[in-house]
């Protein structure tokens, strides 16, 4: 089983996030949570469930795979995150 490297994936998120021009406080009210908790979601100081996972992947409009990838194989970023931050 491959270990999650928390902070290459909310690095991955905040990327893609300011990508589409989206506000914490927006994702926030997609996942029903306040700014200051999505801001630990980023900032990788909290555990993160698979649904909010799903819920943030579903917000961006990326496959869950795809946005999983670069932290679980300890790679910078996948080329599909590059691909849609591009």
């Amino acid at each position: 089983m491959n270990a999650i490297d928390i902070k290459q994936l909310a690095t991955s998120i905040r990327q893609l996030r300011e990508s589409l021009y989206y506000s914490q406080e927006y994702m926030g009210v997609k996942l029903g949570i306040g700014q200051n908790a999505y801001s630990k979601i980023e900032l990788g100081k909290c555990k993160i469930t698979v649904e909010r996972l799903a819920g943030i992947a579903n917000i961006l409009n990326i496959d869950l795979l795809d946005l999983l990838g670069p932290a679980l194989n300890n790679r910078k970023t996948s080329p599909a995150v590059m691909e849609k931050v591009a």
